[in-house]
């Protein structure tokens, strides 16, 4: 077996060993969002106007002694509806995005409970102070702000709980996913406690959710250098504490809640707890003399893993869009690819012309790894010779045929550099493909609707695997019969294992090999003239 036959096997198991962890079909994993019923519709006549404000009496929370009411707020992305209980986020429903692709999909609810167990934002004060996280609070002079000439307004929550008087205030901005947070605690006792504040991201998380073989779903935590993703499962084994990071919180493939805590919460505690995943946020221990208060900022994120709207601020959530182990390369091909977009507004045709950029930087290594193949077809005689005559002596052969390749100036692996070159920008492109909420939902033309998901009807992975074999019976071979009967059937698993490929990725492996055959016929057509 030669170095090309062994380099196509190698290929073949590399490909089938990613399809078997990334895309090999799933239960379809359940959203956080789906696990409980919809939001109690507060108003449906409201329009989605940034300065709709409502209040509504929608019955009673678990403690039966404490009316709950919600307060929902609309700016120019999402609407979010706060409840008086422990001052939390009950649900924000996503304006700019759709559950699925269909013309009649609803909003997508980036968080949506009616449970208060899984209300995210949770406060609470630990050790001396003994605060719990579900006290009700009411609209600090019963007053709610509404957006005027401004940019952003203050929902302020108070309470009062064993001498403590408690502010929550959320700033919420016209045209931004970031909510920042600030809770104040005064003393209004006569002698002095010491506790730990404590706020927290939670997320619905069953054990026998599944997770998504497609992408990371899960804790994901920015310490200034590296990005840490902590997958539930191990989570639900062992909680995991950072000491040292900039922003901590849950993502999915597209989709990201976090919170940058600043100066004020120096601990994050990441633990799986009845049915959800929690962040818990901690201050170190203070202490609160009579009359003294407490302050403690931080700035969320609930929004897409869009790179302009991540950067909103400089809380560095921009950082939770990362490609993998190659980045490196995947970062700037995303550039690139929105760098087309801006101009053509198309994804499927930017994939396409990017995939063309791609093709002439590599046309001259592919052009000399054919010439080199087609070398090494003319001296297959030879070489058989070689190996007949030295049959039984090994070194000897192999001696003989490194001298051969040296006297007629051939490279044995030059056929298969320029492929094994292509793998990193293949993994890097489809982790782009895989991962951009650019393309959820991004139509190309035609029945392809969705560069994010497989084509529907599969024709595309078909006409793909159609000129993988054009492309081979194009190329030079040196291979015995049973070999070459081995790598006719390399289209057809390619063919099986792009089936479920993002409809992005297949037009990029479809219209380079459409390019490739057209550099084949070119370069047999000047060897045909010389």
């Amino acid at each position: 077996m030669d170095n090309r036959t062994i380099i196509a096997i190698v290929l073949i198991i590399l490909l089938w060993s990613g399809y078997s962890i990334f895309l090999a079909p799933s239960s379809p994993v359940i959203p956080p969002q789906d696990q409980h019923e919809q939001i109690v519709q507060t108003d449906s006549s409201v329009d989605h106007q940034p300065d709709q404000i409502i209040i509504s009496d929608l019955g009673y929370g678990e403690n039966l002694n404490y009316e709950e009411k919600f307060i929902e707020i609309k700016n120019d992305k999402f609407d979010v509806v706060f409840s008086t209980r422990g001052a939390t986020i009950k649900s924000i429903n996503l304006f700019d995005f759709k559950e699925d692709n269909k013309s009649n999909s609803s909003n997508f609810y980036l968080l949506k409970n009616d449970d208060f167990k899984f209300y995210s934002m949770k406060s609470f004060f630990s050790e001396g102070l003994n605060i719990p996280e579900d006290i009700v609070f009411k609209i600090q002079n019963d007053l709610v702000p509404v957006f005027d000439s401004g940019n952003s307004l203050t929902v302020s929550f108070v309470a009062e709980y064993n001498g403590f008087l408690l502010y929550k205030n959320y700033t919420v901005f016209r045209d931004s996913y970031h909510i920042d947070v600030e809770v104040i605690i005064e003393n209004k006792n006569d002698r002095h406690f010491s506790g730990v504040y404590n706020l927290s991201l939670i997320n619905p998380w069953s054990t026998d959710t599944k997770s998504d073989l497609y992408s990371f779903v899960g804790p994901l935590t920015f310490d200034g250098n590296k990005l840490h993703e902590d997958k539930p499962k191990n989570v639900i084994k062992n909680s995991i504490i950072y000491d040292n990071f900039v922003w901590s919180g849950f993502t999915d493939k597209y989709f990201l809640q976090a919170i940058n805590t600043g100066d004020s919460l120096n601990q994050v505690l990441i633990r799986y707890h009845s049915d959800l995943i929690q962040n818990r946020f901690s201050s170190n221990s203070f202490i609160l003399l009579p009359g003294q208060s407490e302050s403690f900022q931080v700035t969320s994120y609930f929004g897409p893993k869009e790179l302009e709207s991540l950067s909103a601020s400089d809380s560095l959530f921009e950082e939770a869009i990362h490609f993998g182990f190659f980045h490196f390369l995947a970062k700037p091909l995303f550039d690139v690819l929105r760098f087309f977009n801006s101009f053509i507004n198309n994804y499927g045709f930017s994939i396409i012309l990017l995939t063309v950029c791609i093709k002439l930087i590599f046309w001259p290594l592919t052009q000399k790894s054919y010439k080199s193949m087609q070398g090494m077809q003319k001296l297959q005689p030879e070489m058989k010779r070689l190996k007949e005559k030295y049959a039984d002596d090994k070194q000897r052969l192999n001696q003989e045929m490194m001298s051969f390749y040296r006297d007629n100036k051939v490279n044995p692996l030059g056929g298969c550099l320029p492929i094994l070159i292509q793998i990193p920008v293949f993994f890097s492109l489809y982790k782009v493909l895989l991962d951009s909420i650019e393309l959820r939902h991004a139509p190309f033309i035609l029945w392809i609707t969705d560069l994010s998901a497989k084509d529907p009807y599969y024709i595309t992975p078909i006409v793909m695997g159609a000129s993988m074999f054009l492309q081979q019976k194009l190329t030079p071979t040196n291979l015995d019969p049973t070999q070459e009967k081995v790598m006719l059937m390399m289209p057809i698993i390619f063919t099986f294992l792009f089936l479920n490929f993002p409809a992005g990725l297949v037009i990029y492996w479809l219209v380079n090999n459409l390019l490739t055959i057209l550099q084949q016929l070119l370069i047999r057509r000047q060897a045909q003239k010389a």
